[in-house]
C-alpha cells in the first residue's frame, strides 16, 4: 500500500460544547417556551411564532420555480417507492415451536418522531424527504419536523419547507440547534415531545442528540460526511474527481478518500480534481476539505483495497472498477454502496431512492442508515397453553432457583400445581 496523500491532523474543539449543550437542554426542560424563544432569538436570530402555518407553506410554494417543486416531488416519489419496497420485506411471524407454545413478533410503528433538517451553509430539502418519508411509510402517527431559519428569508428555506410538506410532516417548526433537539425531546407549552429524533446536524445538534438519548430514541450520532472510492484503470478519472469534490463541498470537515489500483489512475484523478476546482463555485469549501481531509492510497491488489475499505467503514462507498459485482460480497462496512462508474453518490443524495442519512465515523461497522425500519418496533409475543407450560415449568423453575429468584420459581411451579 502506498500513500499518495494523507489527511491533516484534526484539531480539538476550542469550546466545551458538551457543557454548553447541557445548559441549553436544562433550560428547555425547566423553562419550556420561555427558554426556546430565548435561544431562537439569540442563536437563530429568529423572533416570532415557531409553528409554521399553512399560509407559510403556501408562500413557500409560490416563491419557488415550478420545476424545483416538480423535482422535489420526483425525488419524493423515488424515496417513497423504495421505502414501501423495504417495508414489504419486514414480516410479522407466528409459529408453534412446540405443542402449546406459540411464539412470534409484531411490527408496530413508533407513535411520534421528530425530524431535524439542517439549515446552515445550504438548504437541505433532500434531508427532509429522506427522514420524513420513511416515517410516513412506516405509519408513524405524528411526524414533527423542524429546521433553523434561512439567513436570507428569516424563516425556513422555501425549498426545505415545500419538501417537508410534500413528504407529509404533520407539524413544522422554525427552530434549530441544540434548543430544537431539547424542545423535541422534552416538549414545551407549544410543542409536545416526541418518542424518537432523527436527522443529521452540526456538532451542537449531534451533542444534543447524545444527551437526550434515553429520554427519546435517536437514529445515530452523525459526523462529517465521507466518501470512499475504489478505482482501477477502467474508471473515469473525471467522474472520480467530481465525486470526491461533491463530498468535499459539504463541509470543511468532509472527507474524500480514493483507493486506486494504480498510481497512474491516482495521478489522473488528482490532475482532474485541480482542473475541476478552477470553475467550481464552492471551491473555497471543497478545496479546504480536500486539502485538510482528503486521502489517496494506491493498493497493490483488490484484496488490499477491500481490506482498507472495510477498516475505514465509510458513509458512502463507490466501486469504479471492472466487474464490480465480483467484489460486492467482500465489502461489509459501508453506509451505502454505489456500484459502477455511473452510480454517482449524488444520485443517492437526491433521487435514486435509497436514503442518504447514513452512519459516519466508522459507525457503518455496526449500523446502517435511516430506513423505514428505523421507525418500526419488532415486539415479541408468546401464547402458552397448559400443555405447553408443562414442558417449560421444570427448566424455568430450576433456572429461577439457580439465580436465587424464588418468586420467579413460584410463578412457574404454581402453574404445575394448579
Amino acid at each position: 500500500m502506498k500513500i499518495i496523500k494523507s489527511a491533516g491532523k484534526r484539531t480539538a474543539e476550542d469550546v466545551d460544547i458538551r457543557q454548553q449543550v447541557f445548559t441549553i437542554l436544562e433550560d428547555i426542560r425547566s423553562k419550556g417556551d420561555e427558554a426556546l424563544a430565548k435561544y431562537c432569538r439569540e442563536l437563530d436570530n429568529f423572533i416570532g411564532t415557531v409553528r409554521v402555518t399553512d399560509d407559510d407553506i403556501k408562500k413557500a410554494y409560490d416563491s419557488l420555480e415550478p420545476q424545483v417543486v416538480r423535482d422535489i416531488e420526483f425525488a419524493a416519489d423515488r424515496i417513497r417507492r423504495f421505502a414501501e419496497i423495504q417495508k414489504k420485506s419486514i414480516c410479522e411471524v407466528k409459529e408453534e415451536v412446540s405443542p402449546g407454545v406459540i411464539l412470534g413478533h409484531r411490527i408496530i410503528p413508533i407513535n411520534s418522531c421528530g425530524v431535524y433538517i439542517p439549515g446552515g451553509r445550504y438548504p437541505l430539502p433532500s434531508s427532509a424527504l429522506m427522514s420524513i418519508i420513511p416515517a410516513k411509510v412506516a405509519n408513524v402517527s405524528r411526524i414533527v419536523a423542524c429546521s433553523p431559519p434561512d439567513k436570507k428569508t428569516g424563516s425556513i428555506h422555501p425549498a426545505t419547507l415545500v419538501a417537508m410538506n410534500v413528504a407529509g410532516a404533520d407539524e413544522i417548526y422554525c427552530m434549530g440547534g441544540a434548543h430544537a433537539i431539547g424542545a423535541l425531546a422534552y416538549g414545551t407549552e407549544t410543542i409536545k415531545g416526541v418518542d424518537m429524533i432523527v436527522g443529521p446536524g452540526n456538532i451542537w445538534v449531534t451533542e444534543a442528540k447524545r444527551q437526550v438519548f434515553g429520554t427519546v430514541g435517536i437514529d445515530f450520532l452523525a459526523g462529517p460526511s465521507e466518501v470512499l472510492i475504489i478505482a482501477d484503470e477502467t474508471a473515469n478519472p473525471d467522474f472520480v474527481a467530481a465525486d470526491l469534490l461533491a463530498q468535499s463541498e459539504h463541509d470543511p470537515n468532509a472527507r474524500g478518500i480514493l483507493i486506486s489500483l494504480s498510481e497512474n489512475m491516482a495521478s489522473k484523478v488528482l490532475s482532474s480534481l485541480e482542473i475541476l476546482l478552477t470553475d467550481l463555485k464552492t471551491a473555497d469549501i471543497a478545496r479546504k476539505a480536500w486539502e485538510d481531509n482528503g486521502e489517496v492510497f494506491v493498493a497493490d491488489s483488490m484484496d488490499e483495497a477491500i481490506k482498507l475499505a472495510n477498516e475505514i467503514a465509510p458513509e458512502h462507498l463507490e466501486l469504479c472498477v471492472k466487474n464490480p459485482e465480483d467484489v460486492v460480497d467482500s465489502l461489509h462496512n459501508y453506509g451505502s454502496l454505489f456500484i459502477g462508474n455511473y452510480a454517482a453518490e449524488v444520485f443517492g443524495d437526491y433521487v435514486s431512492g435509497t436514503n442518504h442519512i447514513l452512519p459516519t465515523m466508522k459507525a457503518a461497522r455496526y449500523s446502517g442508515g435511516v430506513w423505514v425500519g428505523t421507525f418500526l418496533k419488532v415486539v415479541t409475543f408468546q401464547k402458552i397453553t397448559k400443555e405447553g407450560a408443562a414442558e417449560l415449568i421444570p427448566a424455568a423453575s430450576n433456572l429461577a432457583e439457580t439465580e436465587g429468584l424464588f418468586a420467579h420459581k413460584l410463578a412457574a411451579d404454581i402453574r404445575l400445581q394448579k
